[in-house]
């Protein structure tokens, strides 16, 4: 038997504990840790735009000099969610 140790995208905690099933029937997590105060995290979300990963990709892409276009085909995400991304962090990008 093989046991996977789960960490926290947000604090890096172990302290996890499962909490559910989203609609789409994947695996919801909660993190028990004091730093997080209960967040829940996926760990494989149906579309690849939710995940953290991505999102900072789209901010370094944007910080790069790439193009709402080019990103979106990159990452295979659509123009809409690099936007919000880059609107979302525009403070970032401007600098």
């Amino acid at each position: 038997m093989i046991t996977q140790v789960l960490h926290c995208p947000y604090c890096q905690g172990v302290d996890i504990v499962k909490n559910g099933k989203t609609p789409q029937g994947k695996q919801r997590y909660q993190c028990r840790e004091q730093a997080c105060d209960g967040r829940t995290f996926i760990l494989e979300y149906a579309y690849p735009g939710q995940s953290r990963k991505v999102k900072q990709q789209i901010v370094d892409m944007a910080l790069n000099g790439s193009g709402i276009r080019d990103t979106a085909r990159v990452l295979h995400v659509s123009t809409s969610t690099v936007i919000k991304e880059i609107k979302k962090n525009k403070t970032n990008c401007n600098q």
